[in-house]
């Protein structure tokens, strides 16, 4: 069963307990923990004995899951404390960017040779760490990220399937994730209406764009995809709480509508 969530990314600038209190009651089965190092994160990578235990029960406390893990970094500086964290607290994803620049061949060759390694000790840990292809990056679009897929046999690897950035670089996302989902681990679901730039909060909430990410549910149901669908909405800084939640909640509404109505149909 899909398991909806909301990374806390989008609450960055408020603290964890005030996060997980309007994840809850936006409706989400849980959420996507940001460890994103200097992006105001949840979770000090470099303090996670001592931080990770509060975080858990605050989760536990409403009852949620953390769904994965936000690291971004392709490093081992903050893989290694990530694997160990994630290890310790049953988190069974780990997400990062691929980094390098679009169209240089070289930071290609040197993300999938990173994303190979830490991808076979992520597999040491129990964990999957998922790559999205990422407008600016080395793997950016559907054949770049196909070809990081032939490339890594790794059980440890896996895709995080972000529409937005496949839109971004002139492509249709129903079109791409056939193509992918065999390898999808994760999902990072949210709209977009600019292929220059994601936009803002609200143009990156789910159903006002001009993705069809109807389709897209479908195609993860019909395609028995389980794994976590997270909301990841970014640019949150300078927006009062209320306009926050309210993006949160619709969010989730719209995901509950799609995915619930296909789940259903598909136990039927």
């Amino acid at each position: 069963m899909i398991k909806l969530g909301v990374n806390s990314l989008l609450f960055k600038s408020y603290d964890f307990a005030a996060a997980v209190r309007h994840i809850s009651e936006a409706g989400y089965d849980g959420l996507s923990l940001n460890a994103i190092k200097n992006n105001r994160e949840h979770l000090d990578l470099f303090r996670w004995r001592e931080q990770l235990p509060e975080l858990r029960r605050i989760v536990s406390d409403r009852g949620l899951s953390i769904l994965a893990m936000e690291v971004a970094h392709l490093s081992g500086e903050y893989l290694l404390p990530a694997y160990e964290a994630c290890a310790e607290a049953g988190i069974p994803v780990v997400n990062v960017g691929p980094g390098g620049q679009t169209g240089v061949e070289d930071d290609v060759k040197r993300s999938i040779e990173q994303l190979h390694i830490w991808s076979e000790k992520a597999a040491e840990y129990g964990l999957v760490l998922c790559v999205k292809a990422h407008a600016g990056h080395a793997i950016y679009n559907s054949q770049t990220l196909l070809r990081a897929m032939r490339e890594i046999g790794s059980d440890g690897f896996g895709v995080d399937f972000d529409p937005s950035h496949f839109y971004r670089a002139g492509e249709d996302p129903v079109e791409v994730l056939p193509q992918v989902l065999h390898r999808v681990k994760h999902v990072h679901i949210r709209d977009c209406n600019d292929r220059n730039h994601g936009g803002t909060i609200y143009d990156q909430t789910c159903g006002r764009g001009k993705i069809n990410l109807a389709a897209l549910c479908d195609m993860l149901v019909q395609g028995g995809y389980s794994g976590p669908v997270d909301v990841e909405i970014i640019g949150s800084d300078g927006y009062p709480l209320s306009e926050i939640v309210s993006v949160a909640r619709e969010n989730a509404n719209f995901l509950h509508e799609q995915f619930g109505r296909r789940q259903l149909r598909q136990i039927r």
